[in-house]
């Protein structure tokens, strides 16, 4: 059979979008929601904490001495997954910022958040500085903070 000059076939059939992590819902691993973007929540102590008990937080760090909010992100990220060179952050200004009392009568602080996307990679992170951690799509992540759901909406969501 002869093709026309610009004719060509190819015998391509795609990947399936559910994998096997997907089917095992096994929220430890990458490998799922493909279609969708997934969020690192850890399980441990983050700062300020007012019962001193372990909670679901995303990677976090108190601001030191970092030239910028974003150094500071990307080192509470770098101490979390290690190797940080196939992230991409988005921009170097927080996308939001959550003013939290640890107790009734002591001072606010603010926790705030940057955008950022692990890229190009099918690397296994040996994620360490917590007690356990998952990676969860948007939807996901309103169960794990049912108190700052409103919140979250209009940041990640909205």
């Amino acid at each position: 059979m002869s093709r026309e000059k610009g004719e060509y076939q190819i015998d391509y059939e795609p990947a399936p979008r559910i994998t096997e992590a997907d089917k095992q819902n096994d929220k430890k691993s990458l490998q799922r929601a493909l279609d969708r973007r997934l969020y690192l929540l850890l399980y441990g102590n983050p700062y300020g904490a007012p019962t001193g008990e372990p909670v679901w937080h995303f990677p976090e760090k108190v601001y030191e001495s970092e030239e910028t909010l974003r150094k500071c992100a990307e080192t509470a990220l770098e101490k979390v997954l290690g190797d940080i060179s196939t992230t991409y952050f988005a921009g170097n200004a927080p996308i939001g910022h959550l003013a939290v009392q640890n107790q009734p009568d002591s001072q606010y602080f603010k926790r705030f958040f940057f955008k950022s996307n692990v890229v190009g990679t099918n690397n296994k992170y040996n994620i360490r500085k917590c007690k356990d951690f998952v990676w969860v799509t948007k939807d996901e992540i309103l169960e794990y903070f049912p108190e700052q759901a409103e919140f979250f909406k209009k940041l990640i969501i909205g």
